[in-house]
């Protein structure tokens, strides 16, 4: 019974480990606007433009409703991605954000559907926010 619970444990600690690993990369999928970057489960990814180079200034509210792409690692690159654009910059409450082309990436919180981009070219929190081409030029 014990070697049975064990071997559960440790197919769920896998199952994880194999989730977090596909949401932590970068990949091309084709929108509406193009190939733009999503990350492992087909989730739009967004810039700031009001972001400071690779330092976010979207916290509090903004980061309620633009969720940072959290990572404990820098991100892998999917197909088609040019892998030395990924990167990590450190938020000011201390947690890793990924980064293509030195800006920080966000989700936008209504984007619940892979492939979805709900809030593309929007003013909100003093910047526009917009889906980013593989090049790291963001879509206007």
């Amino acid at each position: 019974m014990l070697l049975v619970v064990l071997a559960l444990a440790g197919a769920a600690l896998q199952t994880v480990a194999a989730a977090r690993a596909t949401t932590s990369s970068i990949t091309l999928r084709t929108s509406p606007y193009g190939r733009i970057l999503f990350d492992g489960r087909g989730r739009a990814l967004y810039a700031f433009t009001r972001d400071a180079g690779s330092r976010s200034r979207c916290t509090g509210t903004c980061a309620e409703r633009w969720p940072p792409f959290l990572v404990s690692a820098r991100p892998s690159a999917g197909a088609a991605v040019t892998a030395r654009l990924i990167g990590t910059t450190r938020r000011a409450d201390g947690r890793l954000q990924a980064t293509y082309g030195g800006r920080p990436l966000y989700y936008y919180v209504a984007d619940r559907r892979p492939g979805q981009v709900l809030c593309q070219n929007v003013l909100e929190f003093g910047g526009l926010w917009l889906v980013v081409r593989p090049s790291g030029r963001l879509v206007r």
